[in-house]
């Protein structure tokens, strides 16, 4: 059982580097802050008070103390947020990463290595809330986000949504109220799905640069608005997967709800792009790591990133907001 490291002897230090996109005025500011949870004292029986040591130099101050439940009993249920998380993850490794062929819009599972990554960004994400989940038509993003739930503490189940027909409605229908309320939706859109690499499909990356040479294939590789033969460019495929991600998961972060997103490097990449207001220079430079969860705080309007999780017994990833350490505060009290 995990604890947060405020209740314990040991306070955990961590140096954390944000960007905050303001969607208004489209500004990038950058800061980094040296943060520390610390218990406070006791503001109350049965309870416990939190406060984020921000450290500067030789001098630290306690601010927005929060004030946590300690033992199990009370409402669990969700509480309307001003605040909604953001959970992007690269599905783990697929057998044809493993064997350097460009894969794109092929439907290639994970390696046995993928099935661990993914396994482990779920434990580096087991104390954050998650209401719903989008992932790409590629079964490697779905078995990612599947293996990642399965390490959940909150042990809700993932349940992919068939709305392709009336009767895949119908027939995966859940009649008990009691059941939906354990279970997370999965809702799977090809516009997440990689870009389309067209006539590289298949072939080996190592291979295809000694027949083209290693500037035409890195061109088709990284360039923004050059797609490879019958493909599509970074520049199509970011169309595509920010379209559908500013009509289709914005309004649930808009309405309070957490969202996660297993997809692939290059939709993911566009999705980054647009988060972080990157140029196109800079985007072509941005590389994901198969199986990293990256989290993004969404808060009136605007997507502030907080980088990646660092694992479910560290206190980083909770020293970033009130609610997301109130969160983990009733995890922990729910199976003691």
């Amino acid at each position: 059982m995990y604890r947060m490291a405020a209740a314990t002897s040991h306070n955990a230090i961590v140096s954390t580097q944000s960007h905050r996109w303001n969607g208004k005025n489209s500004r990038l500011d950058k800061r980094t802050a040296n943060v520390r949870l610390v218990s406070v004292g006791s503001c109350c029986p049965g309870s416990r008070k939190l406060g984020l040591v921000c450290a500067s130099g030789s001098q630290s101050s306690v601010i927005d103390p929060v004030h946590l439940p300690s033992n199990g009993k009370g409402d669990h249920s969700p509480k309307k947020s001003s605040e909604s998380s953001l959970i992007l993850i690269r599905h783990g490794e697929s057998m044809w990463n493993e064997k350097n062929l460009f894969t794109g819009c092929v439907d290639v599972p994970l390696t046995p290595k993928g099935v661990e990554e993914a396994i482990e960004a779920g434990k580096r994400i087991c104390n954050i809330p998650i209401d719903v989940i989008f992932t790409s038509a590629m079964i490697r993003s779905q078995m990612t986000a599947m293996l990642a739930m399965m390490q959940h503490r909150r042990k809700k189940v993932p349940i992919i949504t068939h709305k392709e027909s009336e009767q895949a409605q119908s027939w995966s229908k859940i009649y008990s109220e009691d059941t939906k309320e354990q279970s997370i939706p999965v809702i799977t859109a090809w516009q997440l799905n990689e870009r389309m690499y067209g006539e590289l499909q298949g072939l080996n990356k190592q291979e295809t640069a000694d027949r083209f040479g290693k500037e035409q294939v890195h061109e088709w590789r990284r360039s923004y608005d050059t797609p490879p033969p019958n493909g599509e460019s970074l520049e199509m495929c970011a169309d595509r997967a920010v379209s559908y991600f500013k009509d289709q998961v914005v309004p649930h972060l808009t309405a309070g709800k957490h969202v996660m997103v297993a997809a692939h490097a290059n939709s993911l990449r566009s999705i980054i792009m647009h988060l972080d207001k990157l140029t196109s220079q800079e985007v072509i430079s941005l590389e994901l790591s198969t199986g990293i969860p990256m989290l993004y705080i969404f808060k009136e309007g605007e997507f502030i990133r907080r980088g990646s999780p660092v694992g479910p017994s560290e206190a980083s990833v909770y020293a970033y907001t009130r609610n997301l350490a109130t969160y983990r505060n009733t995890l922990d009290s729910m199976v003691q």
